[in-house]
Formats: structure tokens, sequence, C-alpha cells
């Protein structure tokens, strides 16, 4: 490939380049002031700043208001949208979204397996004033979230065992590690057909989840909700995993999936 006197290949436009830096930039280090991105640039501080204030502009990356870092914005995960691989997760789950949040008041999220992580493409808020944080975006963890554990039940035996039995994470006292333990939990949500967390990834934070199916059965989404420990404990949070398999199947209508009482939950091994 024909280069220009600096290396870069001809036809590259050098500003594109040096803003796609940055979001990559900030993709492994969340916030970063003017002047990191400026050193990992390797241009001026005011070219830095000019790239984040444009940047900016279009929602792709967001200032903290207190210390003027910048992080990625969820501008992004519009985009993501956009990349659409078979049918509209998003707009296809919508009624079930909408029913769980018109039942439970709590925050509903709605969720898909992106390499080995949980990432959340769609929200909708809780209407209470204590509210959980918002997850549009975010990457999580399989062993340690509700939607995360619900996708990591529908792998494959090989991947499932694969991480299962591979290492973890500890984010709070009640972050399940030990493989023999994690294998019986999602054994558990394999049958149950939900999963829950009681502040496993978060302190004062639960939450339940179910698979979105497939026409063909497959799983390609989870749908949960996520709430105040207080509001979800006991009994109150299996009545919440109630209410997301519900929705599960709402969404999973949306995807020509018939719901079959007698249907083996379990997915095809490899």
């Amino acid at each position: 490939m024909e280069s220009t006197r600096d290396g870069r290949p001809t036809g590259h436009v050098q500003s594109v380049e040096r803003a796609i830096a940055i979001l990559e930039y900030l993709a492994r280090t969340d916030w970063a002031g003017v002047t990191d991105v400026g050193h990992a640039l390797g241009v001026h501080k005011s070219t830095a700043f000019r790239l984040l204030s444009t940047l900016e502009s279009r929602g792709l990356v967001e200032q903290h208001l207190q210390s003027g870092k910048y992080r990625l914005g969820f501008g992004l995960v519009h985009l993501a949208h956009a990349v659409t691989v078979g049918p509209d997760v998003t707009r296809q789950a919508q009624p079930g979204c909408e029913w769980l949040a018109r039942h439970s008041e709590e925050t509903v999220t709605l969720s898909v397996l992106e390499g080995y992580e949980s990432v959340t493409i769609d929200q909708i808020l809780s209407t209470s004033t204590v509210a959980s944080r918002t997850w549009l975006g975010r990457r999580t963890p399989l062993h340690c979230t509700s939607p995360g554990k619900v996708l990591l039940a529908h792998l494959t035996d090989a991947e499932r065992n694969s991480i299962i039995f591979g290492q973890h994470d500890r984010y709070t006292e009640y972050t399940i590690v030990d493989p023999d333990i994690l294998a019986a939990e999602i054994d558990e949500v394999r049958t149950n057909g939900y999963a829950t967390t009681s502040e496993e990834f978060e302190e004062g934070l639960s939450a339940a989840a179910a698979p979105v199916y497939a026409a063909d059965g497959s799983v390609v989404a989870a749908i949960g909700l996520s709430g105040p420990s207080y509001r979800l404990e006991g009994d109150q949070l299996l009545a919440a995993a109630t209410l997301v398999r519900e929705a599960s199947e709402m969404a999973s209508a949306g995807f020509g999936h018939v719901a079959d009482e007698s249907e083996d939950t379990t997915e095809a091994s490899a």
C-alpha cells in the first residue's frame, strides 16, 4: 500500500484517525483528561481538546462536570444499534421490555452476548426516585450478573465450562468465584428459566433476568430488571423472577418463538 512521508497510508484523513484513536484509548482507560489523551496520541493539548470537543458535540464522548475528564458517550450505543446481524433485537423485544417496566417499576435492561461479556443494548429506567445506575452500553461479567448468568447458561457445554472453571473477579463479598458453586448455580438457571443476583456485582443491587428466544429456540438476548436490594430480596426477588419470565415470553414472541412447557431448555452441546 502506498504511504505518505510520515508512514501513513495515502487516502487516510489524519483527524479521523486521531478521533478513532481517542475512542480506542477511552475504551481502554475509562475516564481520561485532555493532557492524558494528548500524550496518548502524541499531539498538543489544544489539538486533543478540539478533537474531544467535536466528539462530545456528537455524543460520542462525555465530559465529567467536576473533573473535566472524558469517557465514551452513549452516542456510540446508538451507532452500535445500526449494526444489524439478523433481526433487530431491540425492536423485536420492545413489547416485553415495556411490559416489564410497567409491572415492576424497576430498571429494565436488554442484554446480548459479545465475546464473553454481557452488553446492555437497551434500557428503561425505573420510575422510582431511588433507581439503579445507567447500564446502557456497559459491558458486565457473566458470572455475577443476572443477564450474564442467563447468557452463560445457554452457551455450548464447552464454552460454558471454559468460563465457569476459569478465573473470576470478585466484586463484592457475595460474588461467586468458586467454580463448583458457580456450575451448580448455572445448572439452576437452565432448570428454572431465570437467574437472580443479590449484591454479587454491586453492593445494594439485586436483579433478575430470563432468556429471550429466537424462533429456533436459540437464545438471542437476556431481559432483566434491577433495583435496590431492600426492594428486591427474598419473596420480592422471586416475584421479580416470575415477572421477567413472563416478559421474556413476550419478547421471544417478537422473534416468532412459541413457548412450550414440555420443551427441553438445554441447548445443543458442542
